[in-house]
């Protein structure tokens, strides 16, 4: 589960979360998501910036707020053959705007 590390949330701050991710090997052309819920702050059309902690080898990584406290990252294979990242460190930081 994500984990909130900001404490004030006012339009303007920046609430950030990470969490242990081990994507499922990706077929060319498909996409997994992660649901990253209890996301305490976050709204519907704040800005989402994820990352993660190793080589995308080619990997598009989006992530947006879906729910009142819900952020989904999707991790897109856009090349013309399978990936199979390992676990790592996914990490969102989103910006409030609303």
């Amino acid at each position: 589960m994500a984990t909130t590390l900001a404490t004030t949330i006012t339009k303007g701050a920046t609430i950030q979360a990470s969490d242990t991710w081990n994507p499922a090997s990706i077929a060319a052309g498909a996409s997994v998501t992660l649901v990253m819920a209890s996301f305490t702050g976050v709204a519907l059309g704040d800005l989402c910036f994820p990352s993660f902690s190793l080589d995308l080898a080619g990997l598009t990584l989006t992530a947006y707020v879906n729910a009142a406290a819900s952020v989904t990252v999707v991790l897109a294979n856009n090349t013309a053959g399978a990936v199979d990242l390992a676990s790592g460190t996914i990490t969102v930081r989103v910006e409030k705007i609303s």
